[in-house]
Order: structure tokens, then sequence, then C-alpha cells
């Protein structure tokens, strides 16, 4: 008899359905799974992707963009591939970066994070120096290292970012307290705008300013102190803008880029990027059919990149771009709130921060480019021309993924 019975409760079990839990994975909710343990991926792909479709489309269309520049006479000694090459070269130096990146644990970026600061201190200062700094069009921005200039501002916008996070967590206990918790920072952000502007480089104060503030806020910043700062943050740039005459230039030039006045002055980037735009209409004259990058349009391949695609992909390519940053912005901040769910604050409010800086940053090149902002100097991150913006984006979007990575280690109950 208890040879059957074993022999049943065999079958019995052979044949019964496997133990199921109903589980809520992310967003999605699913009725069940089988309980044996799921295999997550080990870094968020989605966030990979996104920012390999804006590289590689980046590049295509800055090879687009700059493909006639050597018939203008201030580019003749370069070849029809220059800036393709020069481009290709430093998507290869920043892959190498990113990948460098990648191996530093989050708990070392947040040891050199005021290291990091004040190297970018000392950098804007070091551009400064006639001897040191190169100048293109009255901008003394940039430091030639043997054949390639690097850009410290660019450098700046990921150090504030560091130190922003790294002190906001410093500060956590008294962040109530205006004089303790903010104005340090507060401080320490307006050296590196003065700074800035001796350049001058509004542009960057303008996105790094923003980057502090959203750190500020993702933080746990007393609403009222963080509003009476973005007041001042207000005042101030109403400041620079009405004691500077150029930019006063560029403001009434963006309220009217079609006057005579205008026209051939301050408002023809601006003009001629509406132009660009409006000849592309629904689905654009196609690739390499642009007119207004054939010495028309100045700075093709770099601020106003956004115009050339709109001219070639037309209105569907102008919004296949919004999407692609949006999706890059979203999948950031989602890493980031899953780093804070997790106590890893530090982490969290750096990946929010460069969901911020992305974002912000994309918004107004966007908007110059549509003819909704002024014309303001900043570069569309990942797809324009500039090596160092390119090289400082993949190392922060390397350390993002990073982020994400401990943090499946710590849900998958591994070590970070």
């Amino acid at each position: 008899m208890s040879a059957v019975l074993a022999r049943i409760g065999g079958w019995l079990a052979r044949t019964s359905p496997p133990e199921r839990l109903p589980v809520r994975l992310g967003l999605s909710r699913t009725g069940a799974v089988d309980a044996a343990p799921m295999r997550m991926a080990s870094f968020d792909q989605v966030l990979v992707w996104v920012t390999v479709a804006l590289l590689a489309w980046g590049l295509v269309m800055v090879y687009s963009a700059s493909i006639a520049m050597p018939e203008n006479p201030k580019f003749t000694r370069y070849t029809h591939t220059h800036f393709l090459l020069r481009h290709m070269m430093w998507l290869a130096i920043s892959f190498v970066a990113a990948l460098v990146a990648l191996q530093i644990p989050i708990a070392k970026w947040e040891q050199i994070a005021p290291w990091l600061f004040v190297v970018s201190l000392a950098l804007l200062i070091a551009v400064l120096i006639p001897q040191v700094g190169k100048g293109v069009n009255g901008a003394r921005r940039w430091l030639v290292i043997g054949p390639m200039t690097f850009q410290p501002s660019e450098l700046a916008k990921f150090a504030v970012l560091l130190y922003a996070s790294d002190y906001m967590v410093r500060k956590m206990e008294v962040k109530e307290n205006f004089f303790r918790a903010v104005m340090p920072m507060g401080i320490a952000v307006a050296v590196v705008g003065l700074l800035l502007l001796a350049e001058p480089d509004m542009g960057a104060f303008m996105v790094i300013a923003v980057i502090a503030m959203g750190i500020l806020f993702l933080g746990g910043v007393n609403a009222r102190m963080f509003f009476l700062i973005a007041a001042i943050l207000l005042v101030a740039f109403a400041l620079m803008i009405a004691l500077s005459d150029w930019r006063r230039e560029r403001i009434f030039a963006y309220l009217d880029p079609w006057s005579e006045k205008h026209a051939l002055g301050k408002g023809y980037q601006l003009s001629h990027a509406l132009i660009a735009i409006g000849r592309g209409e629904i689905f654009g004259v196609g690739l390499g059919g642009s007119v207004e990058k054939l010495h028309w349009l100045p700075e093709a391949h770099t601020d106003f990149l956004l115009a050339v695609i709109g001219e070639e992909f037309g209105l569907v390519g102008v919004l296949s771009v919004i999407c692609l940053f949006l999706w890059l912005t979203r999948r950031m901040i989602h890493i980031g709130r899953q780093a804070i769910a997790l106590d890893r604050v530090f982490a969290g409010l750096v990946a929010q921060g460069v969901g911020v800086w992305m974002g912000f940053q994309a918004f107004i090149n966007m908007g110059v480019n549509l003819g909704a902002l002024p014309t303001k100097g900043l570069t569309l991150p990942l797809m324009s021309f500039g090596g160092s913006a390119i090289l400082v984006n993949m190392i922060a979007i390397a350390v993002v993924l990073r982020i994400d990575i401990e943090s499946r280690q710590l849900m998958q109950g591994g070590r970070s």
C-alpha cells in the first residue's frame, strides 16, 4: 500500500502546475510569474540604444552639414571630410573614456567630487590666460592640447553636478537653513558664473545654474527657499542682458529677425534657421539636400544642426529628435528615482541631475533653432560637432549607467 501511495504522490507532483506568485514589475502589472528567480538585464538597454541612435544620427548630420564648408574661403585648407573625421575621432575617444568611467564605483565619484570641482575652476581660470587659452570670434573658451582643443566649461557642468549632489548629501540635516545649506553652494556657482562670463559664455552659465537649481530642488530644499533663489537668478540674468549692448541686440533681433536692421546682423542666423526649417515642411528635402548649409546658415554643424535636420528630414525628423531626447531624459530620471528609493541619495541626485542637464540644454538648443528662444551658443547634446562636449556627455551617461547597474545588483540581493 505504501508503494502505491508513493507512486500516486509522484504522479501528482509531475502533473500539477508549477507554483505561481502574483508580482508587480516596474510600471506594468502581471498576473503571475514562475516562482523561480527572474533574471534581470544587467543594465538599462533602452538608455544605451537611445544614446547610440543620437550619436549615429549626429555623425551623419555633422557630415551632411559640413561637407560643403571647404568651398568657403575661410575653410579652404580643410578637406570635405575634415569635420567628419574629427567627429569620429572624438567619438572613439569618448567611447573609451565612457568605458573607463563605467568601471569606477559611484562611491569613488562621491569622494572625488570636490576635487573635480577644484580642477574645473583651475581650468576655467587657465583659459583666461592669454598665452594659454585660445580665443575665437572674441570669446576665449578653449585650451589647446596638442592637435586638439578642450572646452573647460563642459567639464564644469559635470563637476558642478557632482559637487552639488555631494554637497546636498552632506547638508541634508540642515537643508531648511538658508545660510548653512544654500549660501555656500550659491557662492560656488557664482564663482563659476563669473569665470564663465569673463570668457564670455553665458549659455554654459545658464546650464550650470539650472543644474544646481535642479539638484537643490531634487535634494528637498524648502520651497520658499527654492523660489527665492530662482527669483534671484532671474533678476541676475535680466541685469546681465540689460547691462550688455550686444546681449540686448540679440533680444531685439529675436523679437524681429526679419527687419532691415537685424536681417543681416544679429538676426541673420535665426532668420536662416527658420528658412531651413520652413523648406523642410513635413518630410524634408532629403538627406544631403539642404541649401541653407551651403554657406547661408553659419554654424550649421554645431549650434544650428537641428535646422539642417529640419530642412533635410522635415517636421518628422525634428519630432523624432525631440522624442529621443524626451526618452533619454525620462530614463535618467527613472534611474535616479530608483537609486533614491534604495537609499542611494548621491547616486540618485547625480542621475537625475544628468537628466536635467541633457534635457535643459537640448530644450534651449531646439528653442533657438525653432525661433522660440533668443540665439544662444549651446550645442545639441550628443549630436552637434564639438569634441569636449561629446566627451563629457558620454562620461556623464556612463556614470548614469553605472548607477543603474549598482541599483540592479542591490535589487538582486548582491553588493553594489
